[in-house]
């Protein structure tokens, strides 16, 4: 095999890329390029290397077994590499490298879990530092956390996952809604006695099954929904009930769309956890991003949190 140069590096990315999304279609949308152009990258890179990567055809997208041990070594590699970079910043005094976030979705509108202020505050502090933001439900953010493939994730886990550090950043109320519509829609809370929820459609988050069936003493789902938007879809529907954030479900309510039932039996608070592996707890990049997300919990203040959650389940 001959040496590698600076290109090598660009097509290695295009490499990890095509084996993390198992195929070219969803490569071609991570990386906005043709399936030409992936072909093309992966070709040249295999020449270089000597040898196939891949078998991509009829049968499919398979690393072959010498593909494998390349995934393995890029994946070392960039890491090697944004430690480099993240130890010539360090000495010079600046952050920098490359910081892979996760968070569940459907949390835009909410004072202490979005994120738009703690970015805006952390990049005007690193501008140096490249940020990657995915979403994902909270198994799928345990696991990339795991694997290594996202440096730090927020949302309420499962804390199950060995060798990660987690630590509780906020709770999130929630409550069960229905939508315009749908027969429980105009009764009085009142007036809706336990069986008249069991009997209702139930639309429950396929991460959280068994949770939202046990919340609302539920026997069996009607439909299964893994994001908040899919969630607010169905009961919009005017069909299902369901659970949701309640600083998504209460602006719904006020354009009469939706509104919440029976809060003070059905509401809860959900606790949400950053988590990062431990053998990366201590680095400045991931301190220093943890500690802006901490000021937004700060500022909104804790006792208003949870005054916020005692008016929503009143």
């Amino acid at each position: 095999m001959r040496r590698l140069d600076n290109i090598d590096l660009r097509l290695l990315r295009v490499f990890v890329t095509l084996a993390d999304a198992g195929g070219f279609a969803d490569a071609q949308i991570a990386l906005n390029l043709s399936q030409s152009t992936l072909s093309t990258h992966l070709s040249a890179l295999e020449k270089k290397i000597g040898a196939p990567l891949c078998e991509r055809g009829r049968r499919g997208f398979r690393l072959t077994e010498f593909g494998e041990s390349v995934y393995a070594a890029a994946r070392q590699l960039f890491t090697d590499i944004e430690s480099f970079e993240a130890r010539l910043g360090r000495d010079r005094g600046k952050l920098t490298g490359r910081l892979r976030i996760g968070i569940v979705d459907g949390v835009v509108t909410s004072p202490e879990l979005g994120l738009q202020a703690a970015l805006g505050r952390f990049c005007r502090y690193a501008p140096d530092v490249f940020l990657d933001l995915a979403l994902g439900t909270p198994r799928e953010l345990e696991r990339a956390v795991t694997e290594g493939t996202r440096d730090v994730v927020i949302g309420p886990m499962s804390q199950k996952a060995p060798q990660i550090t987690y630590r509780a950043f906020c709770r999130e109320p929630h409550a069960l809604y229905c939508g315009a519509g749908h027969p429980l829609f105009e009764t009085p809370d009142a007036a809706i006695a336990r069986e008249d929820v069991e009997k209702c459609a139930f639309s429950v988050r396929g991460y959280l099954h068994f949770d939202d069936l046990y919340r609302a003493n539920h026997p069996r789902p009607a439909g299964t929904v893994m994001h908040m938007e899919a969630q607010v879809m169905m009961i919009l529907s005017g069909q299902y009930i369901g659970f949701l954030p309640c600083h998504i479900g209460e602006d719904w309510a006020g354009r009469r769309q939706m509104r919440a039932l029976k809060r003070d039996i059905y509401g809860f608070a959900s606790q949400h956890f950053t988590a990062v592996r431990t053998s990366e707890a201590r680095r400045p990049l991931l301190l220093t991003f943890l500690r802006e997300l901490r000021r937004n919990t700060e500022r909104t203040g804790r006792d208003a949190g949870e005054a916020a959650i005692g008016t929503a389940l009143a």
